[in-house]
This record gives C-alpha cells, structure tokens and sequence, in this order.
C-alpha cells in the first residue's frame, strides 16, 4: 500500500548532499521564509497565532519578524550566525524562528528544563553569536567566560517593556536573505542518552519536505486550528505543528503546557481540528470527568507517535468523537519529524502498525552486519528521503557511525509487511533478553494499556544473574488494582516468558522528556539504586 490514493504533489528524483538522490517534491519554497511570506500572501488576514488574549495574523507575523530580522542585522550577525533560543511555548518563540530565518541564520532550539551546564555545553558546541531567553530563567544562564562566542543575550518576559520588544526599533528594513535550500536551518540537540548530546542538523529543504507531507498526507487547509499540546521547542513541535501551519496558512493555538483541563476547554473554544500529541495525552483527557461537556466536534485529526495507541482509548474516542481520525506518526529528530503516517481510515484495522512510509520516504530493515532482511523479519529500521538530516554539527564521527549512503540508522527494531506497513517493536537498547528469549517492551506496555486501571506503563529489564534480565513494569494506575491482578492479565494475553515478573504500582506520572516520550534511563536507575 502507498499514498496513491491521496493528493500528493508531484515528485521526482534529486540529487542531496552530495552523495544522496532521494524523492522531491517538484514545486516546493526555497527555504522556511519563503513558506512563511506565501501564507501571508496567500491567507494575509487569517489568523495565524493565538496565545491567551494575543491574536496574530499572517500580515502580522510576517511584518514583526521581518522587523525582527532587521534588528539581528543591527546586532551584528551575519548569514550562518546562531541564535539559539531558550523560550517556552509563546508567540515570541515563533516569530524569533521566522526571524531567524528571514535573515539567513541558524536557530538553536533549548528545551526550558535544561539546566545551567546542559545550556553551557549547547551555547559552546554551536558556537551560539545570540540567546534569547525566558526572563525567568536567567539564573540558569551560563557565566560570561564559559561561552566565550556568547556576544548577546536578549530577555523575553520582563515587566514593562523587554530587550526583546525593542528588538527592531529603529533597525532599517532588510530584503530577505538568500539561503539554499541544504543550508542548515535549525540545530536541535538528541537527548543524549550515550553520551553528549548530538546537535541535528535540519537544511530548509529538510523542513520543507516534512511540512508539506503533513499537508498533503493530513489534508490541512487554512481552515485548519492547531493547539500546540507539546513544547515547540522540539522536532514534533516545531514541524509538526508549528511548519505545518504556515505550509497550509492555518492556525497555531499556542498554551504553555498541557493540561488536560484547560486543553479541552481551549479546543472547544477555538474549534481546534488538529492535533499532535501522545496517547497518554488523549487518556489523560478521557478521564476528565467533564470531558463530555465539551463541544469537540470540530476536531478531525489526532496525531499521535512516541508509544502504542490503547486499544481501548481508541474505541473511546470513536465513540465520544465521531469525526476524529486518529493517525500515527512515527518520526525523529534525525527525520525532521515524520517517517511514517497511517492513514486514519486505517489505524483501527492496523493498531500494531506506525502506519507506511510517508511520500518520499525510503525505510528498510537491516541486520547486525548491514544487510537487508527480508519483508517480516525484524532488524533496526534504516530511513532515507529528503527529510532526514545532513548530519551533527561538528561531529563527523557521529556522522559517519549513523548514516550510511544517506541512510539514518534509526537504532530502533522493527520490520515491514508485505503490504508496506511498518512495525516497531524496541529500542535496540531497550530490547529484554530473558535466558536468549527476546521481549519488546512495546508490545508488553500494549497489553497491560488495555487494562481498564491502567494510565501508562513502562517495561525495563531487571538484572538476572541467571538470566540476565528479566522483565519489571513500572505501572501508573488510576484505582487500588493489584500486581498480581495485572500479571494475570498479561498471562492470559503474552507468552509466559513475556509476562512482567516483578511489577511496580505508582500513582506518579513516567517520567518523559519533552517531546513526551517515556525516559527508561531514569526508570533503570532507580530501580538499580534499591
């Protein structure tokens, strides 16, 4: 199965990078500020941005960040300069990215839970000329001497008027700078989980491609109203919600966090029609006990990625909203969002499935030693297309040792069907190996997700001197349900050398990073440090 039955702009083959030829949208933008200033063409006094009383149209926000970019120019930096920003979600955060790329420099994107040495190594490594910042986290801000190449930094959120208001005064008006298509756009940093973080390295055509698929694969329009339920701050963010507004002139409603109480309230206010988020978002919303006091008909798409979709949340939903599509997405940093999407006609028929490979994109499985295995059979998922990164910033070794012909090598285990749809079982270091038997923590965390007491689970492996690992859940339940009660509802589902052995039951939300997904690391330190 493929796309061919969607409108998807046509494609041909072109030469990336130097060394990749990969699929192309044929009639695309140049860069992120010519898809801006054709949906201020194109939709000028539609409304672009909402966040609390602040409403913005695509006039509006094309002129200010224009304003903006002229400001950068009076600062000094020049094409290529990074700025990095360390603001949470707000309209400041996506008028200085447009800024940013109106006048030719790169944005650096820090998440507000960094602390002061995180924010030190990013600002150092990227070589960052300008920070903008939120007010509030100033006393996490590094020391002058320990990031030399810091020459400003600029507050967002001070009481009365802040250096950032004042930004463009008086700063002569600029034409637009003329970046290529394979210049970098954006840096995000990878979490970091081996070692020092990894800075992505996104070109405008990367983001470009990823913002038109979810254009051409969701159907968005200008009427389109999106909430921002994850921080901007991160590749889903950023592509997914934020690019994908501009690419169809459509609507951000932008909240600093979520909170299932006021998410709902605010998407039956502004008749929200898509989302992106994590399937523990959607629970959380079910279980407002007022949920069905809210009129939520407008919404038609829920993006979902970052873990399996209960079941039982999905037939939920189908009841409560009869016009939600739900669609999975599977995606990273490295693939400037998606890889993969399910047709939402589809999700219910294919709930093991991250859906097929988006327009473009070319996945294929591998085994240990680099070679393809065949259809069903499981080994790490490698991905090609227009949308996956050039590389880490001044990190060739990195580089080299995740990319191969243009390849991203996801580190993830998983496989394809005969009819195209992609499966994703594990992380390859979060795979259990019990006695030589292997589990995938992803199809254990399904099963336990369709019990009625359970909000979320996190399967780990427990260190076995005899075999091992065995497998531990950590377990978020919503009434006084019992380990044992839960084991044999996995017994009942999974073969028995699947079956959690040791099961922890908290009230306390899984720890995740923020783009919302699970943090084991954390999970396996504690449990190691009792």
């Amino acid at each position: 199965m493929d796309w061919s039955q969607y409108s998807i702009p046509a494609m041909r083959l072109e030469t990336r990078f130097g060394d990749r030829v990969v699929p192309a949208f044929c009639d695309r933008p140049k860069n992120i500020w010519a898809m801006v200033a054709e949906a201020a063409a194109r939709n000028p006094d539609g409304e672009a941005l909402v966040c609390g009383i602040s409403r913005m149209t695509w006039r509006e926000i094309a002129r200010q960040s224009a304003q903006i970019a002229a400001g950068f120019g009076k600062l000094g930096l020049v094409s290529g300069d990074r700025v990095a920003v360390l603001l949470g979600n707000r309209i400041e955060f996506v008028l200085t990215m447009f800024a940013v790329a109106h006048a030719g420099l790169v944005t650096v994107l820090l998440s507000t839970r960094q602390q002061k040495p995180e924010i030190a190594y990013v600002l150092t490594d990227c070589g960052a000329k300008l920070l903008i910042h939120e007010a509030a986290l100033s006393g996490r801000l590094p020391e002058a001497a320990d990031v030399p190449d810091l020459m400003h930094r600029i507050a967002v959120g001070d009481e009365g008027a802040s250096p950032f208001e004042t930004l463009a005064d008086n700063a002569p008006a600029r034409a637009p700078a003329d970046v290529g298509e394979e210049d970098t756009a954006m840096i995000l940093y990878t979490s970091g989980t081996t070692g020092r973080p990894k800075g992505a390295m996104l070109a405008h055509c990367n983001v470009i491609h990823s913002a038109m698929i979810f254009e051409a694969c969701l159907q968005l329009t200008s009427a389109d109203r999106s909430i921002a339920a994850v921080p901007l701050a991160h590749v889903t963010g950023v592509v997914a919600n934020v690019m994908s507004m501009v690419r169809c002139a459509g609507t951000l409603i932008i909240v600093a966090e979520f909170k299932a109480a006021e998410y709902l309230e605010i998407a039956a206010r502004e008749r929200i029609t898509y989302t992106v988020m994590v399937p523990a978002m959607y629970n959380l919303c079910l279980l407002q006990t007022d949920f069905d006091s809210y009129d939520l008909s407008a919404w038609r798409i829920g993006g979902y990625g970052g873990a399996p979709m209960p079941i039982a949340t999905i037939e939920k939903l189908a009841v409560k909203i009869p016009g939600l599509k739900l669609i999975n997405a599977y995606g990273s940093t490295e693939t400037t969002s998606p890889s993969t999407l399910m047709p939402g006609e589809l999700t219910a028929a294919h709930i093991d499935s991250v859906g097929l490979p988006c327009p473009g994109a070319q996945i294929t499985v591998m085994d240990a030693n680099g070679r393809e295995l065949p259809r069903g059979e499981i080994g790490e998922i490698w991905i090609s297309g227009a949308q996956v990164i050039k590389g880490y910033w001044n990190n060739h070794e990195a580089t080299a040792e995740s990319f191969t012909g243009g390849f991203w090598h996801s580190g993830d285990l998983g496989s394809i069907d005969a009819d195209n749809f992609i499966r994703v079982f594990d992380r390859q270091k979060d795979m259990i190996n019990r006695g030589g038997l292997k589990i995938y923590s992803a199809e254990v965390e399904s099963v336990l997700a369709g019990h009625n007491s359970v909000v979320e689970s996190a399967i780990i492996a427990k260190p076995c001197p005899v075999l091992g690992e065995r497998v531990h859940a950590v377990v978020v339940t919503r009434d006084d349900v019992g380990a044992e009660a839960l084991r044999a509802w996995c017994a009942e589902r999974l073969s028995d050398y699947k079956v959690p052995e040791t099961i922890e039951l908290t009230a306390v939300p899984l720890p995740r990073n923020a783009n919302g997904k699970v943090i084991k690391r954390q999970l396996r330190e504690a449990l190691a440090a009792r």
